[in-house]
């Protein structure tokens, strides 16, 4: 950066560590830019506000807030009854229009009294949505996005014909709906998380488009912490009976995270290996997973229950499985800590935050070669399945846990080949210094034209065409 610091504006729906997601994102870019003493503001909808007035002490008056409407109200309850893919593009993206016509007032009125210089709009993620944050008086940058994603053609049959329709009718309307609402045209620069996030931009934005992962991890929470010496096993099944091996899911407790094919593979691993799952989220599946998990007699009980000599108790197993329901990051990070591999068998992850923080605390990770996990992991530091099928896939998953399971040793240095490269790739330091360069090109008004330049892969470029 030049001497010259830029005054930044952050807009976004929602700015929360406890939401999650992508509403993480928002708070992270504030709290890196203000801890490098960057004059930095945010303009956010008043749902997070108790939130961030406990965490962000003296930078609390740096934020401006939107309120919820009576329409936004009756658009949420509707949502709730239908499916949450469908609701996010239907009545979601009504609401996210709403809040984005009161942020525009917001944003103006702000970047004249704070002398704004770059506003930076992170989400909504969705290469396909369009912006509202246009003409406010300083040039815009947005994303990084990450979207146009799908399904893996052996796992269709798990969304409905109904939403496959209306998501497909929705982007076929998206070109209209930037035109219209101009944003991304007119955007200073946008950002992209891979080259599917970039085939799914609306035809002639801008032509500055930058490409930078989506996540990073704060290294302050999502850090290693000692464990006692692995020692190689000469019998995988001796010697990992002295001590269960912990597998973790972490996520939304939703149909396309695929846990119920984890507590498949978890059963056939528990056959043969000492082994324990942890199952940390909530969601609308919660009840239907544990119901599983207590029929295929996994789930961890306080006592274990009488039965018949056909039937053994989860006490009598190798296996068991516990459900922990939502946690806050910092009990998420004890979990883990305690935790020897992450499994993650999501068929429709675009980020997969949960995967960077797993590796920058030194655990490896097995999950869906799709999406984006497979951005994140290689052989190096973890597991990739391939979704061929929901037979192979399990069968897969269920080896690549009992492979984890027998191998210590291999779990060890999986997870600090992991640790390295989140430290060096996705820390949100260093997303931070990329997201600076990318302000300064902008504000310099020389960014490269026409063309898809990546900060992390310095060689990588597409011409736009």
């Amino acid at each position: 950066m030049t001497s010259d610091k830029p005054r930044v504006l952050i807009v976004a729906e929602h700015a929360s560590a406890k939401f999650g997601g992508e509403a993480a994102l928002p708070l992270h870019y504030f709290r890196v830019l203000r801890k490098r003493q960057i004059e930095a503001w945010l303009v956010v909808h008043e749902r997070t506000r108790d939130e961030l007035k406990l965490h962000l002490g003296e930078d609390f008056d740096r934020i401006y807030f939107v309120s919820d409407t009576t329409l936004q109200w009756l658009l949420w309850k509707i949502g709730r009854l239908l499916p949450q893919r469908l609701a996010y593009v239907t009545v979601g993206f009504a609401s996210r229009l709403i809040t984005q016509i009161a942020q525009r007032f917001v944003v103006r009125e702000t970047v004249q009294r704070h002398h704004i210089t770059v506003v930076h709009q992170p989400t909504p993620v969705s290469p396909k949505e369009p912006s509202l944050i246009f003409g406010v008086g300083a040039p815009v940058v947005i994303g990084p996005m990450n979207g146009g994603m799908n399904y893996p053609p052996a796992f269709q049959w798990m969304q409905s014909r109904f939403v496959h329709l209306t998501l497909r009718v929705g982007r076929l309307v998206s070109d209209w709906l930037n035109w219209l609402l101009p944003g991304k045209h007119q955007a200073a620069a946008l950002l992209v998380a891979n080259a599917r996030t970039y085939a799914a931009l609306p035809k002639d934005t801008c032509s500055y488009v930058v490409e930078l992962s989506e996540n990073g991890v704060d290294l302050a929470i999502w850090r290693p912490q000692p464990k006692s010496s692995y020692a190689v096993p000469a019998s995988p099944v001796a010697d990992t009976a002295i001590q269960p091996t912990k597998f973790v899911f972490v996520g939304r407790l939703v149909h396309w995270k695929a846990v119920n094919l984890l507590l498949i593979a978890f059963e056939r691993v528990a056959r043969q290996l000492p082994v324990e799952l942890e199952i940390i989220g909530d969601g609308p599946e919660s009840m239907q997973l544990r119901q599983q998990a207590g029929a295929l007699g996994l789930l961890r009980l306080d006592k274990p229950q009488p039965a018949d000599h056909n039937t053994p108790t989860p006490a009598q197993r190798n296996g068991s499985v516990h459900f922990w329901g939502w946690l806050s990051q910092a009990d998420c990070a004890r979990r883990l800590q305690q935790s020897d591999v992450m499994v993650l068998p999501s068929m429709l992850e675009c980020g997969g935050a949960v995967v960077l923080e797993s590796m920058a605390m030194g655990i490896p990770v097995i999950a869906t070669n799709w999406g984006g996990p497979s951005e994140y992991l290689n052989e190096s530091c973890g597991i990739l399945i391939e979704p061929r099928s929901q037979v192979l896939f399990v069968n897969d998953l269920a080896a690549a846990m009992t492979r984890m399971a027998a191998s210590p040793a291999l779990r060890q240095a999986m997870g600090q080949r992991g640790h390295r490269r989140a430290v060096s790739e996705f820390d949100w330091d260093v997303k931070v210094d990329a997201i600076l360069d990318i302000y300064r090109h902008v504000l310099e008004a020389t960014p490269p034209a026409r063309s898809l330049t990546s900060p992390n892969k310095p060689n990588s470029a597409i011409s736009r065409v």
